[in-house]
């Protein structure tokens, strides 16, 4: 019998896991946004405040001064995550990878419009792309890194290698002692722990939640949005 500490059962593939689908998206946002500099492209989880719940996470349980915090954001999009960082204060190295080279351009384009420190943007896959690419000097990993709605694709891909993203965000984590704030709308708060810090084996511990609003429906009460913060051990 499967224990409440298993991983998850895997979800049902869907477009939203394949390559295509983002790179067709962020083209399409790309486009929008040379015919209009204002449209900056979406702004995933804006209706359920997740950005604000996260930076408020990383600042709560991060170690580091905000000044040198060294920052990565894994599927960044138009990197509005790091670019809202800057303007709190977070001044260290910030780098938004994505695997969609549109998204990648947009980013950019957008970020040269925004004032303050540097925000960097790099052409990268998370699961399969050389870690010597993002990891910071000497090889270390990263005091804070954000995922907000990445793991969720990962794992509506065909072959849903959620194991392997797991893996490769601990190598990406600096330990001890580093933190990863994830937000999903496809997993649970408790299925993210599951995946993340299942028990005392693991990579990660968690360091906090964030609450939402609740709904109840056939007698189980629960959120449409999760965001947890682990801690790397």
């Amino acid at each position: 019998m499967a224990s409440e500490k298993d991983t998850p059962a895997s979800l049902s593939p869907s477009e939203l896991g394949t390559k295509e689908y983002w790179d067709n998206l962020y083209a399409h946002e790309l486009q929008n946004h040379s015919l209009s500099p204002t449209d900056t492209g979406t702004v995933w989880f804006s209706e359920t405040d997740a950005l604000q719940k996260m930076t408020s996470l990383a600042t709560t349980h991060t170690p580091q001064p905000k000044h040198t915090a060294t920052l990565l954001d894994l599927g960044c999009g138009n990197n509005t995550l790091l670019r809202t960082l800057r303007t709190q204060g977070w001044t260290g190295r910030a780098l938004g990878v994505d695997y969609s080279e549109d998204s990648v351009e947009l980013a950019r384009r957008v970020g040269a419009s925004s004032s303050g420190a540097a925000v960097e943007v790099a052409v990268w896959d998370v699961l399969h792309g050389p870690m010597d690419v993002v990891l910071v000097d000497g090889g270390g990993g990263w005091d804070v890194v954000f995922d907000k709605g990445t793991f969720d694709a990962v794992s509506l891909a065909s072959c849903a290698p959620c194991d392997a993203y797991v893996a490769r965000v601990g190598r990406l984590v600096r330990a001890p002692g580093g933190i990863f704030v994830i937000t999903s709308c496809n997993w649970t708060e408790d299925e993210l722990i599951r995946w993340f810090a299942r028990d005392d084996s693991a990579l990660f511990e968690v360091a906090g939640t964030a609450c939402y609003r609740s709904f109840s429906f056939g007698g189980h009460k629960g959120q449409a949005v999760s965001t947890v913060c682990f801690r790397r051990r």
